[in-house]
């Protein structure tokens, strides 16, 4: 008991000594290793992170039993292996890096009239592609700016109505077979081409659209409607996640709690914006969509 009551004692000294610097301290931390279990698990670097901890396990193994070679070995290896993973990896480091600057410093539209109506007319497009098997592909971008996607394509810069995305998707259209990209709620451009995502764990099922639209949501923070040219069926990819099978009643409400309804509560998706996403959880449309597909 003696033990237990100095062991007791000890804890509630420490706790006392932490301070607001402390906490924010622990929250950081906490965010990056969220951030990075969330890149492991959206690249094909699974197996690479089981080596890194394996290297990181011999070398405190032979410093531990003072096998002063390894561990020399080991050290010397690591330094090398450090420069070259930054070489390997400088696509994603540079997406992470964009995207913790862009939600530092960028927000989304709350509300608003010309926005449901954007919104309507989106879901009302894919409601009839999907009756009549045509496939799309639509990005929303969000605070990640899509510059380099849209260059790819044919810049339209229109409103957003169903009879235009529609004619856009027509299968005998030049632009149908590239994605559209939605920028402050207007079509800012057509016929991209996007990168395919590396995801190795897909259903054999899914074609090229599906891989692209993944791809697009693993580098951005963008909302990605995928209509299949093959079943009709409505998806989305949201941050490296697929959801498929969607009713156009679920898809107008993953759209709003995405695009609108989040804005007022969530004005950045970067540092701060990702600490609250750490600590609190989503309820929303998106969720019980997941639910659904389960």
């Amino acid at each position: 008991m003696a033990i237990f009551g100095s062991v007791l004692d000890s804890f509630m000294t420490r706790l006392a000594s932490i301070g607001v610097t402390d906490v924010i301290d622990i929250l950081i931390v906490a965010y990056l290793i969220y951030q990075a279990i969330q890149f492991v698990r959206r690249t094909s670097s699974y197996n690479l992170a089981k080596g890194i901890i394996l290297v990181f396990l011999a070398l405190w193994l032979s410093e531990m039993f003072k096998f002063t070679m390894i561990s020399y070995l080991i050290r010397n290896l690591m330094e090398l292996g450090l420069i070259a993973l930054l070489i390997l990896f400088q696509p994603e480091l540079r997406r992470i890096l964009e995207r913790v600057g862009s939600g530092l410093t960028s927000g989304r539209a709350g509300d608003s009239p010309a926005l449901e109506q954007a919104l309507a007319q989106t879901v009302q497009a894919c409601a009839e592609m999907s009756g009549s098997k045509t496939g799309a592909l639509i990005i929303f971008e969000r605070s990640v700016n899509l510059a380099g996607i849209m260059s790819t394509g044919t810049i339209i810069n229109a409103d957003i109505t169903a009879e235009l995305l529609k004619n856009l998707f027509f299968n005998k259209a030049p632009l149908h077979d590239g994605a559209v990209v939605i920028k402050d709620m207007r079509v800012a451009a057509a016929g991209c081409v996007l990168p395919l995502t590396h995801s190795t764990n897909l259903s054999k099922e899914l074609g090229m659209r599906h891989r692209a639209g993944l791809g697009m949501s693993e580098q951005s923070d963008a909302v990605v409607i995928i209509v299949s040219e093959e079943t009709g069926s409505i998806s989305v990819a949201i941050e490296g996640m697929l959801k498929r099978h969607l009713t156009p009643a679920t898809l107008d409400q993953l759209l709003h709690s995405e695009l609108i309804a989040e804005a007022a509560d969530k004005p950045g998706r970067g540092l701060l914006g990702g600490l609250k996403k750490l600590f609190k959880g989503k309820t929303n449309a998106y969720d019980e969509a997941a639910k659904k597909n389960l």
